[in-house]
């Protein structure tokens, strides 16, 4: 073969025994898949070729390439165990990328004893090009002792001892599994320590027993910030929330070092870092501060907490205490949650101060930040600086920023007419008419619902329909939620990747309409027009006080109304919270057999009723739509709305399977979903692989289902 073809070939090859980027569901989906890719592109390229008439392999890797297709050809498949014949003659089919009998097969034929020859071959080509990266060889293997979980009090649990190698409260993870092809690098989770490139890696199927060669990281260390006892080197459980590390006041990471006794955890980057006794820091005091160990209520004169959970600076003669995290605190900010820069300062003038980002009361006595324009607003140190409001960017001695000028959505051709930029073939005017009859098909383009009330725009010669208010959305925006500038995108004629573009806010499919999305390189940061436009003090039908976004970065709160836990609005006079998914529920809606407005209730009924849609018994308890008059019409809200966000003529793909969004054409007679055999009460319908089905949840139901992944099906059941 020539040079060509064995680079593509080492290309393919190296490419599966790249560590995964990431885990859905469980590994084998994830290292399977990736293996049916593989083999798929290598077939095609092997097979296009005529390996008689190529020169004699010179390279190792070619000499046993080929040995694998002389193999595959001289087999005779009756004389071979059952596995390995089908394997085969699945491989001799060619096209079985998305085929469910391979999983089954190669495990089978995996397990076969003694191992086939062709199984062995395909493993030394694995083993070789392994050998031939050489950053491979100074990666440090990570083997931790012991797995642990965020209990509910704050301190971490002990789940699973690796020298007992049996679970605690139900949880089972494996220890040193015997299969040698679990340990592939495919099934390897990377760590880096500094810079850009990979240093450490934890086999997740031995946790490094099987990796010998390999110089393995400490697994018990002491360290001169915890002097009383050992740290161990532990995994954080997939499924367990975290803190922060004592030692850089960063979250723990899924490997750390452990004190069981204290209760002590630092990331295994921060474990190389020995503890600097005294600092000297002008900004922030004259004298040089000494680090105090001892784990106290000592109250940080920057951010004005007396938390425990990293180290203290002090100067004890002048009464100065500060956290080791507080020395990085930046002067000026500009945060998402004001318009002008904010200062920091050591203490606040008389009266009574509350923070704007977590609506706490401030104790005058200690640090914060206030506005340099003279605005009343205020924050915490740590409120200020959160991730979901600061962008990271130090503005001290950087000038003002000359406000960008932002486009107007749309420009006025005459009176009522106009050319908005989503839409600039055709112009579009203005409809005042409030009497106008209810017409379901009616749709905004931007957000995707019916014309139910108010004026809109229509297109002079298309379909094309926008509400007045989504037609006069500002082109750019902040979000009390994000610290970077959004910007609007009218519409998206791609393909929706379903797991990626997700709304930030509510975790709908995003992109089906108009959507905000992040002006930062690399950042994915989107969200729906409605969550885009929704923000604090959010006053609801649902309760009696204003809302607000005082949620930390990554912190889910259980939405009080449907239980979930997301992103929240929350009330700072009782514990109630409110998800965007529900706050962005029009509180009143039109239906086509109702010439009244339908009201949103929030459970304040007694009785029994009945949807006039999918005829199925609603919970009174719950929230419906129902009409206040007369009539007594009442309706799911599923039933009404159907999936939010889903435009018809929209296309998104989930496990590499196509969907496409359609029109139920057939509501009236109500088609029959493929998968749960019900009828498609909706608006719209989703067809995938010439299926028929009802919601985006069959739909995944249905393709986990094709390709026999039942554990998926089974968690989906349980917690969907």
């Amino acid at each position: 073969m020539d040079s060509k073809t064995e680079s593509k070939l080492l290309s393919l090859t190296s490419q599966i025994m790249s560590p995964a980027k990431q885990i859905r569901f469980d590994l084998d989906w994830v290292g399977e898949k990736r293996m049916n890719s593989f083999i798929t592109k290598v077939m095609s390229l092997v097979s296009s070729m005529d390996l008689d008439l190529q020169p004699k392999p010179e390279s190792e890797f070619m000499s046993l390439t080929t040995q694998i297709f002389s193999l595959l050809h001289s087999m005779d498949s009756d004389s071979m165990p059952k596995p390995l014949s089908n394997l085969i003659s699945l491989l001799s089919q060619g096209n079985f990328d998305h085929n469910t009998d391979f999983r089954l097969f190669f495990r089978q034929t995996m397990a076969l004893e003694p191992e086939p020859i062709f199984m062995s071959l395909i493993y030394q080509i694995f083993s070789l090009v392994i050998s031939m990266n050489t950053k491979r060889d100074k990666l440090i293997s990570l083997c931790p002792q012991a797995c642990v979980v965020l209990g509910n009090n704050g301190n971490f649990e002990v789940i699973v001892k690796k020298q007992e190698g049996q679970a605690h409260k139900g949880k089972a993870i494996p220890w040193s599994r015997d299969s040698k092809w679990e340990c592939l690098p495919f099934n390897w989770k990377t760590y880096w320590s500094s810079g850009d490139d990979v240093t450490h890696f934890r086999c997740r199927n031995c946790d490094g027993d099987n990796h010998k060669e390999y110089e393995k990281a400490p697994v018990e260390i002491k360290h001169s910030l915890h002097r009383k006892h050992s740290l161990q080197l532990v995994l954080l459980d997939e499924s367990s929330y975290t803190r922060v590390c004592y030692c850089c006041d960063e979250d723990l990471k899924r490997m750390f070092y452990y004190c069981r006794t204290c209760d002590f955890g630092l990331n295994f980057v921060c474990a190389k870092k020995e503890a600097i006794l005294y600092i000297d820091q002008p900004k922030w005091h004259e004298h040089t501060l000494a680090l105090f160990l001892r784990k106290t209520s000592l109250t940080c004169n920057a951010c004005g907490l007396s938390h425990s959970s990293c180290p203290l600076y002090m100067c004890p003669p002048c009464d100065f205490v500060i956290h080791k995290s507080c020395i990085s605190l930046p002067r000026l900010i500009r945060i998402s949650r004001h318009f002008h820069r904010i200062a920091y300062t050591p203490s606040f003038d008389e009266g009574d101060w509350s923070c704007s980002v977590c609506r706490k009361k401030i104790d005058n006595d200690y640090g914060g930040y206030v506005c340099t324009k003279g605005c009343s607003y205020a924050a915490h140190s740590k409120c200020a600086t959160q991730s979901n409001v600061w962008d990271g960017i130090e503005l001290e001695g950087e000038p003002e920023d000359i406000e960008e000028e932002v486009l107007p959505p749309f420009l006025e051709i005459s009176d009522g007419i106009i050319q908005h930029f989503s839409h600039q073939q055709h112009h579009m005017k203005l409809d005042e008419n409030t009497g106008r009859d209810y017409d379901e098909n009616k749709e905004c383009e931007a957000c995707i619902r019916p014309i139910y009330f108010g004026n809109f725009y229509s297109c002079l010669e298309c379909d094309f329909i926008l509400h007045e208010e989504c037609a006069n959305l500002s082109r750019k925006i902040h979000h009390p939620i994000h610290p970077h500038l959004l910007n609007l995108i009218g519409g998206f004629d791609g393909v929706i990747n379903y797991y990626n573009d997700k709304c930030s806010a509510c975790i709908g499919l995003c992109k089906g309409g108009f959507f905000y999305e992040c002006g930062k390189q690399g950042c994915k940061f989107m969200l729906h027009v409605q969550c885009a436009t929704t923000s604090e003090p959010l006053v609801h039908e649902s309760h009696r006080h204003p809302l607000f976004l005082t949620s930390k970065p990554g912190e889910k709160i259980r939405c009080s109304v449907c239980k979930d836990s997301e992103e929240t609005f929350n009330c700072i006079e009782c514990d109630f919270a409110l998800c965007f998914y529900c706050a962005i529920l029009p509180q009143k809606v039109r239906y086509k057999h109702d010439k009244h407005t339908l009201t949103l209730s929030y459970g304040k009924e007694t009785g029994t009723s009945w949807c006039e849609v999918c005829e199925a018994k609603i919970n009174l308890k719950g929230r419906f739509y129902m009409c206040n008059e007369y009539c007594c019409v009442t309706l799911h809200i599923k039933c009404t709305l159907g999936d939010l966000h889903m435009r018809p003529g929209s296309t998104w793909i989930t496990f590499g399977n196509k969907v496409d969004v359609l029109h139920n054409s057939n509501r009236m007679s109500r088609s029959i979903c493929s998968y749960c055999v019900k009828h498609c009460p909706y608006k719209i319908v989703y067809m995938c692989s010439g299926l028929i089905l009802c919601s985006q949840g069959c739909v995944v139901r249905s393709i986990l289902q094709k390709r026999g992944r039942y554990r998926e099906l089974e968690f989906l059941s349980r917690y969907a």
